[in-house]
């Protein structure tokens, strides 16, 4: 039997295998950060999380933006 605090752990080990990435989805950041996916494109717009952007629709965010916007706001 497994206690609550195993979903935790993995979460976490989900979290930071995420960072160690140059590059994440905007959903992934979403759900880290507890805000839309729709947020996320827009800080991405507005310069306040930065990126790449390719083909039309398709953006990634980079995990140093992120790592500084929670540093800065959490």
């Amino acid at each position: 039997m497994s206690s609550g605090n195993d979903g935790m752990a993995e979460s976490e080990r989900g979290q930071e295998a995420m960072l160690q990435r140059r590059f994440v989805r905007p959903s992934e950041v979403a759900q880290l950060l507890g805000v839309s996916r729709s947020t996320v494109y827009r800080w991405f717009w507005e310069g306040k999380l930065k990126g790449i952007k390719f083909g039309e629709k398709n953006i990634r965010i980079a995990v140093d933006s992120l790592e500084k916007i929670i540093s800065e706001c959490w």
